[in-house]
This record gives structure tokens, C-alpha cells and sequence, in this order.
């Protein structure tokens, strides 16, 4: 058993290799904070026939709202929503060019926005170089790398979400416990206020007023 597991070593050794440098598609991925009554806009070349797909969510600030729209090279919008939480979007660049990806939060005047967006271009290329052209079925060994390829795709974009979720969580607890603070802070100064105007009041009962004796003069 140990030789064949020596002999089965040199061909797992590049598969698992591919498996580790598997290209990705080309685009971008960030997380940036949008201040109020701004505009951001990023730019990314999209050959003729490729096509892109844009995933964006605001989890931070206002009504974990934002103003989304896509234009091609030529100006055209070809994606537009508004005030939207989180959305998806995919097209095939049917222009060669330019495409501008803009976020808005122009409608807000005291918010910030923190928003995060994963841009893909492209297909993802298969992990293994033969693999398209390929008559054979795959071997054990290669169905099992691109299965655990699969499986670590679904990893990462469940981690993705999650991450996502922990980050609008927190930043929601940390609001709500500004304004608990606040709110004690206040009922704290009300109580102090009535509790000493309750004090002086019960001593103004229990005050004897003397009478103001006036003498007279001739």
C-alpha cells in the first residue's frame, strides 16, 4: 500500500496544484464608504462579448439604502435602481470598452454609507488546461479535485455572506446601543431635575412665613 501511495504522489502533487493557483474571474472586490450627498464611481474595460455580473450591499448607515446604475462606453445606462439594500446584476457587454459603475448617495443629507461590492468579468477558466476539449471522462482522482473546487467556491461565498451579515449585525447593535446610552443619559438628568424640584417643593410647604412688622413714623 505504501508504494502506491508513493506512485499515485506525483499525479495528485499537480492537481492539487491547479486546484491551489485556479484562476479567478478578472474584476474586483471592495468595501468603501460613501459620505452623504456623494457619488462614487469605478471603472473597469469589458471586451465585446464577455460577460460581467456586479453584486453590491450597503451595511452601514441611513436606511442601508443606495443608488445604483450602470453605463456602457457609449453613455447609455443599461442598469439603474434606486435606494436599493443589496442587488444583483449580470449583462454581456455587447460594446467593447469602458463600463462605469456608479454608486449614489446624493439623495441623503447627513448619512454616511459603508457599501460593499464583488465585480466579476468573464467566465472562470476550468481548472484543468485539457478540460474543455477533453473526449475521456475524467479520471477519479480529477473529478474529486474539481468537486472540492466546487465545494470551496460555495465556502467562500457562503463566508462572504456571512462576513457580510456579522459586519450590518454589529454595526446595528452598535447604533442601538448609542441611543440605549442616550436615552439613560437623558432619563437620568429628568429623574435628577423632578427629584430636586419635588424637594424643594415639599419645603416650601413646611416653610413658616413670618409676618413683615412696619413701623410708623410720625
Amino acid at each position: 500500500m505504501g508504494r502506491g501511495a508513493l506512485r499515485s504522489a506525483p499525479r495528485v502533487l499537480p492537481l492539487l496544484l491547479l486546484l491551489l493557483w485556479a484562476e479567478r474571474p478578472r474584476g474586483a472586490e471592495l468595501t468603501f464608504e460613501l459620505p452623504d450627498s456623494a457619488k462614487q464611481c469605478f471603472h473597469e474595460e469589458v471586451d465585446q462579448g464577455v460577460k460581467f455580473s456586479l453584486d453590491y450591499q450597503v451595511i452601514t448607515g441611513g436606511h442601508y439604502d443606495v443608488d445604483c446604475y450602470v453605463e456602457d462606453p457609449l453613455g447609455n445606462t443599461i442598469y439603474r435602481e434606486t435606494k436599493k439594500q443589496y442587488d444583483s446584476f449580470t449583462h454581456q457587454a455587447e460594446v467593447k470598452g469602458v463600463y462605469q459603475f456608479c454608486f449614489s448617495n446624493e439623495f441623503s443629507t447627513f448619512s454616511h454609507k459603508t457599501i460593499y461590492f464583488d465585480l466579476e468579468v468573464g467566465d472562470e477558466p476550468p481548472i484543468l488546461p485539457d478540460m474543455g476539449n477533453r473526449v475521456t471522462a475524467l479520471t477519479q482522482m480529477e473529478s474529486a479535485c474539481v468537486t472540492i473546487h466546487e465545494a470551496l467556491k460555495t465556502v467562500i461565498d457562503s463566508q462572504t455572506h456571512y462576513r457580510l451579515r456579522e459586519a450590518q449585525d454589529r454595526a446595528r447593535a452598535e447604533d442601538l446601543n448609542s441611543r440605549v446610552s442616550y436615552w439613560s443619559v437623558g432619563e437620568t438628568i429628568a429623574l435628577f431635575v423632578v427629584s430636586v424640584s419635588q424637594v424643594l417643593l415639599l419645603k416650601s410647604f413646611f416653610t413658616e412665613k413670618r409676618p413683615v412688622s412696619r413701623s410708623v413714623h410720625s
